[in-house]
């Protein structure tokens, strides 16, 4: 993969067993956007790190963002000038849900206009934080193609997905 990827965790950071650090351990290349506070986001704060590490990458990079780091991605893109190749978008939550961390700060109203790079949303069947509605009509106004992979949760380590080698096909796919 001749992209650099950055792994962009929801609340929380994403722990050893999830996905997205399974990947970023196999793939020197992959880097986390490292939040000054994971456990309560402020959205204008993760927008500014993200803008400041996309301009420093530069060259072709794939962003791969996972719950509330998605929503950061849809914000980023209205206010950005960069240009980026893509964006893997796994598992959105919805703003105005019942379940929507009150910790997280400034993330709604969420971006609904059309992503200026190609992007793929990955939802759940079942996922507690964003329904597969949700997540279907949000990559239809994002202009993303949109992907449902059944009853997995909220596509995190208590997925058991392991190192989520269709997750890494998607990945592929927009990094090509």
């Amino acid at each position: 993969m001749n992209s650099t990827v950055l792994i962009l965790p929801g609340i929380g950071n994403s722990g050893p067993e999830h996905w997205q650090s399974l990947w970023e351990q196999a793939n020197p290349s992959f880097v986390r956007v490292q939040q000054r506070d994971w456990d309560h986001p402020v959205c204008s704060e993760w927008l500014d790190l993200l803008e400041q590490t996309v301009a420093h990458v530069g060259g072709k990079v794939v962003l791969v963002a996972h719950s509330l780091a998605c929503l950061l991605v849809a914000h980023w893109a209205a206010n950005t000038h960069l240009r980026i190749q893509g964006a893997l978008l796994v598992a959105p939550p919805n703003p105005d849900g019942p379940n929507f961390p009150r910790e997280a700060i400034g993330f709604s109203p969420l971006p609904l206009k059309p992503l200026p790079f190609s992007s793929i949303v990955v939802a759940s069947t079942n996922d507690s934080y964003g329904s597969v509605e949700f997540a279907r009509s949000a990559a239809a106004a994002w202009g993303s193609r949109f992907v449902d992979i059944g009853p997995a949760g909220h596509i995190n380590s208590e997925s058991a997905l392991g190192e989520w080698n269709e997750g890494l096909l998607l990945l592929q796919q927009l990094a090509a």
